[in-house]
């Protein structure tokens, strides 16, 4: 029987995956505790809804912002480095929030100021970040190494970070923030340990040229690769409809549903579970289902759970299908994650994930933006017909394209590569050995 180390990182993926993991669930541990204390900080400073809002918000504008930018670095440095400074950063931003909580002299406009800081930071650590997989494992790996990576990202930052940042900061508001620290100061110790120096091929030794000609280079290339572009669009799409009532769940949660705070805690914490629960079926999954099928499976659920939860009345069905939630949303986020690594250039990774990273948080923006007027003109249900109108029309669309999204291969030149793992249930051997 394999032991547990070898069930969740398989030896044959290596000793560079495996410190990678470990850096990624560590640092996700270190923002899981930010999740819950900051806003809690911030509420502690000031009662205006417009400032708690604020610190949200400052999550997505650095996206919006540098995200470009960051990819363009991204491919032109030497990436493990470039995550090992950016998180570096990020650490002595939030220790010198630590010293001034301690000294009692922390404001609103303080905390906001590091939010928007920090984000810029992890923007940085991001784009070079999800470049390192495909750099340390094979294509017939990336499927169950986005996996493992997810189900970092579930356990540490949504179920057990939150949790213990609200524990931490009532014993204290900087506590939370100092583990914070820890946590990321960890993370740049184990990405230290990666043996191979993961630098794009093009890149020059001292990473000059035009940042501006490196973005358009990588939105030609996405222009003229229809499966990338295709998904990237989907993708947008998915996450405006998602935004709309997401935005308002609270709401939704505790109005609607008369849930109260701690059932819409609870609600929330039934995705992650769902999530968790769906990490140990992802391997059995890759091997047998073609990734086409589980992408309409998937899209499929969200347009059903959009029409069920403008439907239910029951708190219970409410929590039933944010389980349910969780578990085709992590399949997705892995098999699109996984999709668009094999399909894309090394020496472009990190521009075309800024782009979708950009369009996932830009939809985020639209999509809480109309929900709010739907919610304000029509009730607590009307962004979820919204969303479910506006998936289905989407689904309906992409139906097709979807079977080219999966099969599609990588092109180098003129000629596509033929040595990645074929589908199955399309003739070839599973994803997965």
């Amino acid at each position: 029987m394999p032991s547990l180390g070898e069930m969740i990182a398989p030896r044959r993926m290596g000793t560079d995956f495996r410190w990678l993991m470990s850096a990624s669930w560590t640092s996700n541990l270190g923002d899981g505790i930010a999740l819950a204390a900051a806003p809690l900080l911030i509420a502690s400073l000031t009662s205006s809804p417009i400032l708690v809002a604020a610190g949200a918000m400052m999550q997505f504008l650095p996206w919006l912002l540098f995200g470009l930018l960051a990819g363009a670095v991204a491919d032109h440095h030497d990436r493990r480095r470039l995550v090992m400074l950016a998180n570096g950063v990020r650490a002595v931003i939030v220790l010198a929030l630590v010293g001034f909580l301690i000294s009692g002299h922390a404001t609103v406009w303080m905390v906001l100021a590091t939010a928007f800081l920090y984000g810029t930071a992890e923007v940085f650590a991001d784009s070079a970040g999800s470049t390192l997989l495909p750099m340390v494992v094979g294509p017939a790996d990336l499927g169950i190494g986005n996996a493992r990576m997810q189900a970092g990202y579930l356990v540490a930052n949504q179920l057990a970070g939150p949790p213990l940042g609200a524990f931490l900061f009532a014993l204290g508001s900087f506590w939370p923030f100092l583990l914070q620290v820890l946590c990321v100061a960890l993370a740049v110790l184990l990405i230290s340990r990666i043996t191979r120096t993961p630098v794009p091929e093009h890149a020059s030794a001292d990473g000059t040229g035009s940042k501006t000609h490196a973005i358009r280079e990588g939105l030609r290339w996405l222009r003229g690769n229809a499966p990338v572009r295709t998904l990237v669009i989907i993708i947008l799409v998915f996450n405006v409809t998602w935004a709309a009532p997401w935005g308002v769940l609270v709401l939704y949660a505790t109005e609607h549903l008369g849930m109260g705070p701690v059932g819409y805690g609870a609600l929330t914490t039934a995705s992650a579970l769902g999530g968790f629960i769906a990490v140990f079926g992802f391997g059995w999954l890759e091997k047998h289902v073609s990734f086409a099928t589980l992408m309409r499976v998937c899209l499929s659920c969200e347009v059903l759970m959009h029409l069920a939860f403008a439907l239910t009345t029951s708190e219970w069905v409410a929590f039933v299908i944010m389980f349910g939630f969780g578990l085709y949303a992590f399949v997705w986020g892995t098999i699109s994650t996984t999709v668009r690594q094999r399909l894309v250039p090394m020496e472009l990774q990190g521009r075309i994930a800024s782009v979708n990273m950009v369009g996932v948080f830009g939809g985020l923006v639209i999509g809480q933006f109309i929900g709010g007027v739907l919610a304000q003109t029509w009730g607590l249900t009307a962004p979820w017909w919204f969303a479910f109108a506006g998936s289905a029309i989407t689904l309906l669309l992409v139906w097709r394209s979807i079977s080219h999204i999966a099969a599609a291969k990588p092109v180098l030149g003129d000629e596509a590569v033929d040595d990645l793992p074929e589908e199955p249930g399309e003739g070839g051997r599973p994803l997965v050995d």
